[in-house]
């Protein structure tokens, strides 16, 4: 671990450092104060920037407020898939073509403040932002396109995410995976969050259409179609055993780069399991929804194999503008994962495969791979 890695996992605000004052202390008081001796760095961190967060916020609302107000989101592409399906890949792939604009790093790490403090805090930060992500050693950037569920996340608490900051009370945020069973005034302070940080991203980037990755959007089918009626969707599947074992180590890592209580490992396989069962039950439930032409489905695989024909035919599928105009950025992305390993891991043993195929057969059988 590098001195960038051990100064984030040891006082990095993680996913509350966007957090304001006011919506800090409110969670503070709901975990009545349970913070674990050891993360209490961590903490501290987060009041730092939570009150800095809160001055900002109000500058950039005399600053923008009007300008925000008045900007037009055109309907986004939103790419779905569970976690460590290739979403950030395929993100990568399509954010590559300037016609579109995305969230970045930056912007939902300080989804309060970005337009106003980016100019500036962008440079602090960048000197502890490490070059690669700690569970795939991909590289990142505050420019790389970013999931906005982090924005959520600190924007309004209401993210499943929030779980890996809060592990000892991990069951009060599985709800807001798919929102379906959440109170009216929660919805709507999601609903209005969402809104308004994609007309902060729209108003930065000239009003383009914007392309948004994140995966508990597909769980969420029914509301963003609500929300956005003429949204498209392109999802990404991979062999669930890769998706399990990827999304095991993955969740580990996000407890140290975010934890303020004990991880909470032991029942790891379980919280995995039923997270995946539960985001597919709504997708299979939802995806008919999507209009005709509107949804474009494609496997890792055939991506890892052949990235620019994947993506030229979900241009076509999705009637997205001309490809070729695109072409040369997306090959020249391409090239630079030249060399790039992914994480290798060991052989799952017969009773959790028999478990994975049991739980999770709707999803071996609508893609096609051998349980």
């Amino acid at each position: 671990m590098g001195w960038r890695e051990a100064l984030l996992t040891t006082v990095g605000p993680g996913l509350l450092g966007g957090v304001t004052f006011r919506d800090w202390v409110r969670l503070l008081r709901e975990e009545r104060f349970a913070i674990a001796p050891g993360c209490w760095p961590r903490a501290l961190s987060i009041t730092f920037h939570s009150l800095q967060n809160s001055l900002w916020l109000r500058i950039e609302r005399r600053r923008h407020g009007k300008r925000i107000e008045e900007a037009e989101i055109e309907p986004p592409l939103f790419v779905l898939g569970h976690w460590r399906s290739g979403t950030t890949h395929l993100h990568n792939l399509l954010c590559a073509d300037s016609r579109f604009a995305y969230p970045t790093t930056y912007e939902v790490s300080f989804p309060h403040t970005f337009l106003s403090t980016e100019s500036w805090n962008s440079r602090i930060a960048g000197l502890v932002v490490p070059e690669r992500r700690p569970m795939d050693n991909m590289e990142i950037r505050l420019g790389s396109p970013q999931e906005d569920e982090f924005a959520l996340g600190a924007a309004t608490l209401l993210s499943p995410c929030m779980a890996w900051v809060l592990p000892e009370s991990r069951e009060r945020f599985e709800k807001y995976l798919t929102l379906r069973d959440v109170p009216a005034d929660e919805l709507d302070a999601w609903r209005a969050a969402f809104r308004l940080f994609l007309k902060k991203v729209a108003f930065k980037n000239g009003g383009r259409p914007l392309v948004l990755k994140s995966p508990p959007h597909t769980a969420r089918v029914r509301l963003l179609l609500e929300m956005f009626p003429g949204a498209r969707f392109i999802h990404i599947a991979r062999h669930p055993h890769a998706v399990f074992q990827s999304s095991r180590h993955l969740f580990t890592v996000n407890f140290d780069w975010h934890r303020l209580q004990r991880r909470r490992l032991e029942d790891l396989d379980d919280w995995v399991i039923r997270q995946y069962r539960e985001m597919y039950d709504a997708y299979f439930e939802e995806r008919s929804l999507i209009p005709r032409g509107r949804l474009h489905e494609i496997r890792f695989e055939d991506l890892e194999r052949d990235p620019v024909a994947q993506l030229e035919s979900a241009y076509a599928a999705l009637d997205l503008p001309d490809f070729e105009a695109a072409r040369p950025a997306v090959e020249s992305y391409v090239k630079t994962l030249a060399g790039y390993r992914k994480n290798t891991f060991s052989e799952l043993p017969a009773d959790v495969r028999e478990r994975i195929a049991r739980e999770w057969r709707p999803c071996f059988e609508a893609w096609g791979y051998a349980p």
